[in-house]
């Protein structure tokens, strides 16, 4: 189905160059892109902030250091391998568990100890970098996401994306990996994104592809029950990010560990905007009230005043 850039205002839809100029070209200071587009500082920059990210086992910054890569895994069970300054989920590479010397992944694919070196080397010369410069792989434990989303993904942990707007969380969405994403929760590969209810955590809008769902495609589970339990915290961690970066508009990637809880993975200094599409809303409307607030507002007014304002109902229950 079609629409009009009439029908795209009226709903208060905003466009790459709204986007861009309007908020991140105002909001966010181009010296400070380093701290979020750099995984590794970021990762520092949060444990500054008594911020919870996952385990980092390791770094490999040298071509010389991929041969250690078998001595610095020994003792884990599963780990994570991605570029430090990827994007999009490009480069990510997810170890599930490691036997008899195979390295096996999520799908059940096998690789050898020389198929991790060679993707490590590959991280090294900024195949999956921005802009291919050279590049550095972090190594971190695996993360246990919470068991009461098994059913609403596959093959995948599912993390929760929140736009954050002078420290405002304005609008969330968990991405759910699928088969045809190959595990990974990313929207243009063929993640479900289900639009989250700022107010209680709760689902209320999917999709896959730029269409409605009602269920996980792989696994069956309707999406009407999904709840993020935690919410509240997960809600201030994310407007937290705020002063930790200094950046007025950003992304935080978020993911719920059964151990730790909500955990930070990354951030980003220029999110995307296919959250409006899960959230069958757009984001002109919440911007504009978040403009007219004053500064210097705590992060746990700011998480109380956008669950107040931006709160919604299910389109998912009404339809279940």
């Amino acid at each position: 189905m079609w629409t009009t850039p009439a029908r795209l205002h009226a709903k208060g839809i905003i466009g790459m160059n709204r986007r861009n100029i309007r908020y991140i070209g105002r909001y966010n200071n181009r010296r400070l892109y380093p701290l979020v587009d750099d995984k590794l500082q970021t990762k520092l920059l949060a444990q500054e902030y008594g911020i919870t990210t996952p385990a980092l086992i390791g770094t490999v910054t040298t071509q010389f250091g991929v041969k250690h890569i078998g001595t610095m895994l020994i003792g884990h069970h599963g780990f994570v391998i991605k570029p430090a300054k990827g994007s999009g989920g490009k480069g990510i590479l997810v170890i599930e568990r490691i036997e008899g010397g195979r390295y096996i992944k999520p799908s059940g694919a096998q690789l050898t100890l020389g198929d991790v070196e060679r993707h490590v080397s590959n991280i090294l010369s900024g195949l999956y970098s921005l802009g291919g410069s050279p590049d550095v792989a972090l190594i971190e434990a695996l993360i246990n996401f919470d068991a009461s989303f098994s059913e609403y993904t596959y093959e995948g942990v599912p993390d929760i994306r929140v736009i954050v707007f002078k420290g405002y969380p304005v609008m969330a969405m968990m991405r759910l990996s699928t088969a045809a994403s190959d595990g990974k929760a990313n929207l243009h590969q063929g993640a479900v994104g289900v639009g989250i209810d700022i107010a209680s955590g709760c689902a209320i809008r999917g999709v896959q592809f730029d269409r409605t769902r009602h269920d996980h495609p792989d696994t069956g589970h309707e999406l009407a029950s999904l709840h993020i339990s935690d919410w509240g915290t997960l809600l201030r961690l994310a407007a937290g990010c705020f002063e930790m970066t200094g950046l007025g508009y950003l992304g935080t990637d978020m993911v719920l560990d059964r151990d730790h809880g909500p955990m930070l993975l990354e951030l980003n200094a220029r999110p995307g905007l296919a959250i409006q599409m899960a959230n069958g809303e757009g984001l002109r409307s919440r911007l504009d009230l978040i403009e007219r607030q004053p500064e210097g507002v705590a992060p746990e007014e700011r998480v109380a005043f956008a669950q107040h304002h931006f709160a919604r109902s299910s389109e998912l229950r009404e339809t279940a």
